[in-house]
Formats: structure tokens, sequence, C-alpha cells
């Protein structure tokens, strides 16, 4: 079995599995001060929940955009789970040419993302007498991660990844909002009954919600127009169910992308064997 992990800014996403089948998905509070041995015991912990311990995990994969935390959780898994992991880097070759510059500002996970999502997700041009299959991707994709930064990111159907928009999480602006103005209270971001707030906890949580449906039209659509190619939508992470339910600009919504780009990844260099 395959352990996959995508340690992000606030929470770190767990996936085992069993060739193509997510068996289990964990997630933890990311914290940078995890020792070697408090990040076993954490995980050790969150698969017995599960019925599932160390034993039969063969192999693992690791995309982490917390540095600090990146060698404890790799001498973690080498010394109690026995396996050395893959870690995604800027050096690794992903077998997407990355087009941003420097290549290797581009966040692991936000590669992965894109590997997953294009792999999946991208449509298939008919190939020499309409065989299904046998053509060439003719859709770039643009994934949209809710996560601490909410991020777009674009790739070509070759495919290329060309870029992105990098974003305020919801969570970071409405922290924003209940530092700098004193007299509003802090309140959880959801839908609200209406757009038009009839009290301040409505009012707040309308701009924040609805903000964020309209941020994400607006950056959608003027990727679209910059670009030559039909584009499908992935959204994924925390708030992506709910906002895709507000818009038609998402057509898609996969929360377990960034688990899925890793075990592809882990696929493909495993069967190159390098």
């Amino acid at each position: 079995m395959l352990l996959a992990i995508d340690v992000g800014n606030s929470n770190s996403s767990i996936g085992v599995f069993e060739g193509e089948r997510l068996r289990c998905e964990l997630r933890l509070a990311t914290h940078r001060d995890w020792t070697r041995d408090e990040f076993a015991i954490k995980l050790e912990r969150a698969l017995a929940l599960q019925g599932m311990d160390f034993e039969g995990i063969d192999g693992a994969v690791l995309a982490s955009v917390v540095p600090p935390v990146t060698e404890p959780i790799v001498a973690a898994l080498a010394r109690y789970v026995g396996v050395e992991a893959l870690v995604v880097t800027p050096m690794l070759d992903t077998g997407m040419p990355v087009l941003y510059e420097p290549a290797q500002d581009v966040g692991a996970d936000r590669i992965v993302a894109a590997i997953a999502a294009h792999e999946r997700y991208a449509r298939i041009d008919p190939g020499p007498g309409g065989v299904p299959g046998a053509g060439q991707t003719n859709t770039a994709i643009i994934i949209v991660d809710f996560g601490t930064a909410t991020t777009f990111d674009v790739v070509s159907p070759t495919p290329e990844y060309l870029g992105g928009v990098i974003a305020p999480g919801v969570g970071i602006s409405a922290d924003a909002l209940f530092r700098r103005a004193a007299k509003l209270p802090r309140v959880d971001v959801a839908k609200p009954a209406s757009v038009v707030g009839r009290n301040t906890v409505g009012a707040i949580q309308s701009g924040l919600f609805y903000g964020y449906v309209g941020l994400v039209e607006g950056v959608l659509a003027r990727i679209r127009g910059e670009l030559s190619w039909e584009a499908r939508v992935i959204a994924t992470g925390g708030l992506a169910r709910k906002v895709a339910h507000e818009t038609a600009s998402i057509d898609i919504v996969d929360d377990n992308l960034m688990l899925e780009g890793l075990r592809l990844l882990h696929l493909r260099k495993r069967k190159s064997g390098s």
C-alpha cells in the first residue's frame, strides 16, 4: 500500500492507497514544530482510528509547502514505517514542463494537483477513424484550490504548467477583517440566508462568502479570456463544494485531487525506475 501525504500550511491530508483505490483519507492540523517521533505518533493514532497500522505500507510520497516539517516526516517514515519517501521538490522530474519563472517558486502541491487534474479531466480528441482515446488532449485545465491561499493554476492541453493566480484565502481575509475592525464580531464563514444582510453577522457572512464567489467568477473569466483553448475548471479544498453550488464557473469538484496526484506521480517514478 502507498502512503500519500500532502502537507499544507493549515492542514495535512494523508491517504492510503491500495492500487488505485483510496482506502482511507485522514486530516491532521499541521504543526511546524513536529519532531520525527511526534509525527509518527500522530500518524499511527490517526491510522488506528481507521482500523489500519503501518503494516503493509510499502511506499510513500510527500508534497510539502512547509519546509521545516519535511525532514521530520521523511525521518519518521524511514524509522517507523520502514519506507523511503519520494519527496516532490522543484528538482523532481514530474513529466510536466513548468513555464513559471523561476520554476522552483511553484509550490509542490500546485504541480501535483495539475498533474492529477490533467490526467483525470482533460478531454481527448478521437484519433484516426474516430477511435476514442487515440488522439491528443484538447482541453486546458484550471485548478482552483481553496486552501490557506486561494490559488488558480492553468495547464495547457500539451500538458504544460503555464502559471496561475494567488489570492488570500477566505480565512485570511476574515482574520484580517476582525483584527482591523474592532467593533466587528468574529463569525464563521458560511453562506448567509440572503445576500443583503439584515444584521451585522449576516452582512459579514455575505461579504466573505459572496465576495469569494465573485472573486472566483471574475478571475476565471479573465483566465479563460487569455486562453486559446476550451478550459475545464476543477475545484478542490475546503470551500470548493460550497462555492461550486453558487456558480456555473466550476465544472467539477474533486476533494482528493492532491492525493490522487501524489499517487500518479509515485506510480510514474516507480515505472521509470528513477
